[in-house]
């Protein structure tokens, strides 16, 4: 299948790693952005196979991850209303809110559905006049542009039952919020692909130059993966911190236009909390004033809500690189995908989820002195590995 397969051949894996090992000389701590390169790392077993001067720091990269907790609880409040349809993507349902989560209100006799387009709840609202029809509309730049059409469409169709709940976050500003942190490790960024594939690159450079950090655009196969790993590691022995493209197939230099301007119309940028993290300036969006009369949160006035997070989760330090999830207690204890603590353990891209559904129950230890085809053959048995 093509730009599948291609990019998971284990010979073409072998050489990377083999390069990438005779090119690391000291430590260096890498974090991919994305959670769905951290699940990809760990179920192809990428960190184990890397040489042990290379470390992978997991990111912020989960939108479902980082919707605050308030937000969560916002949700949940619309969602028991009567006379509300409340619509959103699958993996929003198990994320625990304060006391409760979307399932839960679902078996209350909530209606709660599963959508697999913002267009799909705006058809909603269309078949459904007598109806209050919200959409949860959550992500990073990548999941923006669709959710600012529905809008668009909505207005366009003149349909005053439809609103968004909108906890729109952006990829620049929490890159920055990890550099200035005190505890800060990363020497270096995997920048996430399809981010960069609708939003461009012009916002990097300032930030690898301010930072003297490489940034590599990377996708989000195996192969991509340790390319950018290669291309980063590269960049610090050589003493540089530039921003490379290691995934053109997808990626070009102005991103996506057309999709940048829907979301300028629709979209203003705002400080926004992150979850586990805190408020990080100009790292959200909120709708404009022009289409401020399709915003859940001012239609339902859901203001006021408490929240409280468990005390024993440490998925904010998961979400900040800080830890790995093997070092929080609660993981695979009192902290399952069938009772979750935190949204890590939820979402399909969160690092917790990724390292209990491929059975990294305990920290690896660093491999030392082994080929790429040894180093396959050891992760064979916890993982898939490429290699």
């Amino acid at each position: 299948m093509k730009y599948i397969d291609e990019f998971n051949d284990p010979q073409l894996a072998r050489r990377l790693l083999d390069e990438i090992r005779a090119t690391a000389t000291r430590p260096w701590a890498l974090m991919e952005v994305c959670g769905g390169q951290t699940h990809s790392i760990i179920r192809h077993g990428i960190d184990q196979l890397l040489p042990e001067q290379v470390e992978l720091i997991h990111g912020p990269g989960c939108p479902v991850c980082v919707t605050p907790l308030e937000v969560i609880d916002k949700a949940l409040e619309i969602a028991s209303r009567p006379g509300v349809i409340f619509c959103s993507f699958g993996d929003m349902l198990r994320v625990p809110g304060t006391d409760r989560d979307l399932f839960r209100v679902k078996g209350e006799g909530g209606d709660v559905r599963v959508v697999y387009s913002p267009l799909d709840a705006l058809e909603l609202a269309r078949r459904n006049p007598d109806r209050e029809v919200v959409f949860f509309a959550i992500g990073f730049e990548t999941t923006a542009p669709a959710n600012a059409m529905a809008v668009h469409q909505a207005r366009r169709l003149g349909l005053t039952n439809f609103s968004l709940l909108v906890s729109h976050v952006r990829v620049p500003p929490a890159v920055e919020a990890i550099m200035t942190a005190p505890e800060c490790r990363v020497q270096g960024f995997l920048a996430a692909g399809h981010v960069c594939s609708v939003m461009g690159m012009a916002e990097y450079p300032e930030l690898a130059e301010r930072f003297r950090v490489p940034m590599v655009v990377t996708g989000f196969e195996p192969l991509d993966i340790l390319e950018g790993i290669r291309r980063a590691v590269r960049q610090l022995e050589r003493g540089e911190h530039r921003v490379e493209n290691a995934y053109p197939r997808a990626v070009r230099e102005e991103g996506n236009p057309a999709a940048v301007r829907m979301i300028e119309e629709v979209f203003e940028v705002t400080d926004r909390s992150w979850r586990g993290i805190g408020r990080i300036p100009a790292s959200g969006w909120r709708l404009t004033d022009a289409f401020r009369a399709y915003d859940a949160e001012h239609r339902f006035d859901v203001s006021g809500i408490r929240t409280e997070e468990p005390a024993e989760c440490r998925a904010g330090e998961v979400l900040q690189g800080l830890i790995k999830p093997t070092e929080c207690a609660a993981f695979g204890t009192t902290c399952t995908p069938r009772t979750p603590l935190g949204a890590t353990m939820v979402s399909s891209e969160g690092a917790c989820a990724a390292y209990y559904l491929y059975r990294r129950m305990n920290a690896p230890a660093p491999q030392t002195g082994e080929t790429a085809q040894q180093a396959g053959g050891t992760a064979q048995q916890e993982v898939t590995p490429v290699a």
